[in-house]
């Protein structure tokens, strides 16, 4: 199994996580923008290969590696539309960084404005729930606590807005499969 992507991507940390878990050996092989454009018509990472099978998506790389280990990949309806919100949100916040970090005043256009209200949106409608502990097995969770862990690690997000997630992101980063996944590390 070959995961080709970057140690600061949250898709990619989902998809490590799971694999470590599942105890799957696998080879990350680091993959910047060029590599990524060259190798996946998707042009993003991660990208997965095994046993001839190549995936372009995160979300297809997860349901394959769960199905592997004989687990479910948000089989529950109200699992997989969180998970959906939670990828929305995470997408977009991506976006917006990248924008920014190539100098695109987001502030002062319109769209964008949209898309990062859209993001807050999702943030309050998530902090409205209560959390229980973080399930290793429940991607929904897995891909919140990716998500605002990496919006933290990349000063996106002011985390405090949002208490109940705080503390969701607390409580998951005392485990140790989550902790030693963390960008900072690598």
């Amino acid at each position: 199994m070959k995961l080709f992507g970057s140690y600061t991507s949250p898709f990619v940390r989902h998809c490590r996580i799971v694999l470590a878990r599942n105890e799957q050996k696998f080879e990350l092989v680091p993959t910047d923008y060029a590599q990524s454009a060259q190798n996946s018509p998707a042009k993003r990472v991660p990208f997965f290969t095994h046993n001839g099978l190549k995936l372009h998506d995160s979300s297809s790389i997860l349901r394959y590696l769960r199905n592997l280990a004989d687990q479910g990949f948000c089989e529950d309806i109200e699992d997989f539309d969180l998970y959906c919100l939670v990828n929305t949100a995470l997408d977009t916040t991506i976006n917006l960084f990248l924008l920014d970090r190539d100098g695109v005043a987001i502030e002062e256009i319109g769209y964008l404005q949209r898309q990062h209200s859209r993001v807050i949106a999702i943030l309050d409608e998530l902090n409205d729930r209560d959390w229980p502990e973080a399930d290793p097995e429940n991607d929904a969770h897995l891909r919140l606590a990716c998500f605002l862990s990496w919006a933290q690690f990349r000063e996106r997000l002011d985390i405090h807005q949002w208490p109940n997630l705080q503390n969701f992101l607390a409580s998951v980063n005392q485990q140790p499969w989550f902790a030693n996944t963390h960008p900072a590390l690598s």
